[in-house]
């Protein structure tokens, strides 16, 4: 079992690097933006990222997760499964983009950017063309374990997009039609590197009843994935039209310095669904899957701690004559715990999704998203004009609470998973000491409690008797350097 949880890790690690590469370039573009671009140039740049998230579950519509599903099954095979979802995403992509290609102008007036952005359109429909294209070819690496390719690959795309955006807006100044240039000449690029790939696995068979199948399972990612999409960004246009478009500001610059804490539940996530569908037919998956929750939800308490405490210090640390983010938001830093906590949950969603596609019961996922989603909305009308900041955030982790709940009961029915309940519980309870202890200590608390707080946890666990003897056995190991 060790020698399992150990894989995961380091595949979790491995593919995180990209993810974390990108998410830190993407988040240190910001400032470059905002400087090369006017106010109304970046919301419109902002907007269309917006549209693009949407469209993105639309052209891709669960594909990748049908063949990483189908192509487990033996009777299927991964060369049948492939060919199958990547002539489908092939067929409906050029269905769905023919209309931005043709009508442009028309569209970029319906979506509020103004017919003169109509090239955007364009640029935009080619990028949700290669980035569906590339799906199924991604999630093949990951089935195969290929982790270093899928990163080198991840990682020449994001360094293109970058020296891309910094050339077209710098140098040649580029307007909001740059950065969705910069943003198809990396896909472009992406997709060449896949290339010889795609030609190894594809072979021209389509056979009608594997292909009905594989919609089948997946076409609830489509609303599920759109209605996760809504619980991520929702807030933004509702805070927009309840209050104004400086409290969004000061909101999405915070609320983007969690996004640490979404990286490792990214890099998790990369690694957790081929781990689970090749272990799934082992006489000790159910136990294996439940102990996965147990290290995984220690994990992750433990780091919304260590982030909740230190990136607000972080933020103020001065940095020549600047500061990470300009003093003018640092109210804004009260929302980070409550954000920490919304990542914990989704974890947990993310852990428990496991027993849905285990049992093919995928139609559950479109429940708990829309729930969440409709949870975040109504939330988000009722908190917002009271906190307006922390009512957001607030709705959110609400949100996250309740796609975790509907996993997990309706999990417990189709696939159960004897989860370490007991374990998970000292869990909580020593959670709920570090945040008695915190907020008692509020702003008086210096980096040194702050330490002493998590490295308190581990201790608390262990004096409640949490960690077995083989799991005392290797932190030992690991302590005095044995292997």
């Amino acid at each position: 079992m060790f020698s399992d949880l150990k894989k995961l890790g380091r595949e979790s690690l491995v593919y995180g690097f990209s993810t974390i590469l990108a998410r830190l370039l993407n988040f240190f573009l910001v400032p470059f933006y905002t400087y090369a671009l006017t106010a109304a140039e970046y919301g419109v740049a902002a907007s269309v990222f917006a549209y693009v998230a949407f469209f993105n579950v639309v052209f891709q519509y669960g594909m990748d997760q049908a063949y990483m599903r189908f192509s487990s099954d033996k009777e299927t095979g991964d060369t049948l499964a492939f060919s199958t979802a990547f002539w489908s995403v092939l067929s409906t992509s050029v269905i769905l983009s023919l209309p931005l290609w043709l009508f442009p102008a028309q569209i970029a007036a319906m979506a509020g950017i103004g017919a003169e952005n109509a090239v955007i359109v364009r640029y935009c429909a080619a990028v949700l063309t290669l980035d569906a294209l590339m799906a199924v070819p991604f999630a093949r690496l990951r089935m195969q374990h290929r982790a270093w390719f899928y990163v080198g690959v991840r990682t020449a795309s994001i360094v293109v997009n970058v020296l891309a955006n910094v050339l077209l807006l710098g140098v040649f100044h580029f307007k909001s039609d740059g950065v969705f240039l910069a943003s198809l000449l990396a896909s472009g690029v992406t997709f060449l590197l896949l290339l010889p790939c795609i030609i190894q696995a594809l072979s021209f068979r389509f056979p009608r009843p594997l292909w009905a199948g594989m919609l089948h399972f997946a076409w609830p990612f489509v609303p599920s994935g759109l209605a996760s999409t809504a619980v991520q960004v929702i807030n933004r246009p509702m805070m927009l039209f309840l209050t104004d478009q400086a409290t969004v500001g000061i909101y999405q610059a915070n609320y983007r310095l969690g996004v640490f804490m979404m990286l490792v539940v990214s890099m998790f996530d990369q690694a957790w669904r081929p781990f689970f569908l090749e272990r799934k037919d082992r006489p000790d998956a159910r136990q294996l899957f439940a102990r996965v929750l147990t290290y995984f939800f220690a994990g992750i308490v433990w780091l919304s701690f260590a982030l909740s405490f230190f990136i607000p210090a972080l933020v103020k640390m001065p940095i020549g004559h600047y500061h990470l983010i300009h003093p003018s938001y640092w109210h804004g830093l009260s929302i980070m715990p409550v954000v920490m906590a919304g990542y914990c949950f989704y974890g947990l969603y993310v852990n428990f999704m496991a027993s849905i596609v285990l049992s093919k019961k995928t139609p559950v996922l479109l429940w708990a998203t829309l729930a969440g989603a409709a949870v975040n909305i109504v939330l988000n009308l009722v908190l917002i004009p009271v906190s307006p900041m922390m009512g957001a955030a607030w709705a959110t982790l609400f949100a996250y609470a309740v796609m975790a709940l509907v996993l997990f009961e309706r999990g417990r029915c189709c696939y159960p998973i004897p989860y370490e309940y007991p374990r998970l519980l000292k869990i909580a309870l020593a959670s709920l000491v570090l945040l008695a202890a915190a907020l008692a200590a509020g702003h008086r608390a210096g980096w040194m409690l702050q330490a002493g707080l998590l490295l308190a946890f581990p201790i608390l666990l262990a004096a409640m008797s949490f960690f077995d003897q083989p799991e005392k056995a290797a932190i030992k190991r690991i302590l005095i350097g044995e292997h």
